[in-house]
């Protein structure tokens, strides 16, 4: 049986910076319609945890009621309907959490976000200085993808990943994911009656991983694969992550007060600094540079830029800046860089030494294929 991680649970109640993410199937009923009764409970839960600590809501939610606004039965299936259901939704979504936390004398900001504003550094650099700023006076951000103008999100329905990130941006104490179900278990639990629930995950592997399943609902999007890779995501980055239920009222306050419920996923990897926290987890890799041992091992053990030299095989279409991962020769990915050169140009002095750079190509940029201060352990 999986242990219980008291030390864990305890460092929960002990969390100052929370993240919340609450899914589309936690806020409807089962026939997609919002679920205003028990969006009232869930914001009460909200409120306490807003009350000595800094929170932050990830909420999904915009195209059911949008949904619900115009009539559909059914979520859309074309990209277009998805985003006109969230257009229409995502007024009366923030007027929900207006209705509950401003009846309290609780401020909360609507943020909308996409993944080129994580990606973009300049963009990222602001989403987290104008959080910082909202946490400070005292005000609930509450974030949703901005789905009117997203189309690759809106397809893969990732407010989990987004979660993820911006529990990385916010350098967050905890990430808490509400969905449908209790947590991960060590089978579908809809589908195997015997399943049990895994109550502390010290590392997601691949054989942790496998244990989640796709969504079965028609009106949410993010499966349990997402949220454990989302909490892996915050994980690295020394976040505890749990996920657990939304749909039982108390549930946020049970996890905040360190009772054994949902799942519990420990952190993996030390806080980054802000660069490092980007390069790692905000980026998608256009790319990837095969290297020998002795430039992985510079590049781990040694914290040193990638050569030229240490490049045996360049994948991927990419320029000069794009993000690229680092794998060995077998395959394993165990980093992410900015590629000081383009693909075409990196295939031309892989496997060079530096004083070979403007010969062969009749120029030189830099030194390394990837400089250290560009570089991310994964």
């Amino acid at each position: 049986m999986p242990r219980v991680s008291h030390s864990g649970r305890n460092a929960l109640r002990a969390a100052k910076r929370v993240v919340v993410k609450i899914g589309t199937n936690a806020l409807t009923h089962a026939t997609g319609r919002f679920n205003r009764e028990h969006f009232v409970a869930l914001g009460q839960d909200l409120l306490w945890a807003a009350q000595g600590r800094e929170l932050v809501v990830v909420s999904s939610g915009a195209i059911a009621l949008g949904m619900e606004r115009l009539g559909l039965s059914a979520r859309p299936r074309d990209i277009p309907g998805k985003q006109a259901c969230a257009a229409v939704g995502q007024s009366r979504l923030m007027q929900a959490y207006e209705d509950v936390f401003g009846g309290q004398g609780q401020a909360v900001a609507q943020v909308l976000l996409t993944h080129e504003d994580m990606r973009d550094r300049r963009r990222y650099l602001n989403v987290k200085h104008t959080l910082e700023r909202l946490l400070a006076a005292s005000v609930v951000p509450v974030i949703n993808e901005n789905d009117t103008v997203s189309v690759d999100e809106l397809k893969f329905g990732d407010n989990d990943t987004l979660a993820g990130l911006v529990a990385g941006v916010v350098e967050a104490d905890a990430l808490i994911l509400l969905s449908d179900v209790d947590g991960l278990h060590t089978a579908d639990p809809r589908r195997a009656a015997g399943a049990s629930l895994l109550e502390t995950v010290e590392v997601v592997t691949p054989e942790v991983l496998a244990l989640a399943g796709g969504t079965s609902s028609g009106v949410g999007t993010g499966g349990m694969a997402t949220k454990v890779r989302a909490v892996a995501s915050a994980a690295e980055q020394g976040i505890r992550g749990v996920i657990t239920s939304g749909s039982v009222a108390g549930r946020l306050r049970a996890v905040l007060e360190g009772e054994p419920v949902g799942t519990l996923f420990e952190p993996t990897g030390a806080r980054r600094g802000s660069r490092a926290a980007w390069i790692a987890h905000a980026l998608r890799p256009l790319g990837t540079l095969t290297v020998d041992a002795g430039a992985r091992e510079a590049i781990v053990q040694g914290k040193r830029s990638l050569l030229p030299s240490g490049v045996r095989g360049v994948d991927g279409d990419f320029d000069r800046g794009d993000p690229v991962d680092l794998a060995d020769e077998s395959g394993a990915v165990f980093a992410r860089g900015l590629a000081s050169y383009d693909a075409q140009e990196l295939r031309r002095i892989a496997g060079r030494r530096t004083s070979d750079i403007e010969s062969v190509l009749g120029y030189r940029y830099l030194d390394e294929a990837v400089h250290r201060d560009d570089l991310a352990v994964l």
